[in-house]
């Protein structure tokens, strides 16, 4: 396993100390490497998401009338709603 030395202000490291002291990592390496992976996921996450965005923007237009649509969805809601106050 490779090595990496860095600084950190001294608020931050007590903040690691304290998540290890906690018992939440087993120690402040352990902690730094739970935050690179969820940067790593985050950061694929928001690409698919661009992506998403990007094909939407690609795509050819749609007949769909975006006003109706949304009432569309508000009326299923409240017919969920309904049947939910109804149980």
């Amino acid at each position: 396993m490779a090595q990496m030395n860095i600084s950190i202000p001294d608020k931050l490291k007590a903040w690691v100390e304290s998540r290890v002291a906690d018992g939440d990592y087993a120690s402040s390496s352990d902690y730094l490497r739970d935050l690179v992976r969820q940067d790593q996921r985050e950061r694929v996450a928001l690409e698919r998401l661009r992506a998403d965005i990007q094909a939407g923007f690609d795509s050819p237009e749609s007949d769909l009338d975006p006003f109706e649509h949304i009432a569309e969805l508000r009326r299923g809601l409240e017919a969920m709603a309904d049947r939910k106050d109804a149980a």
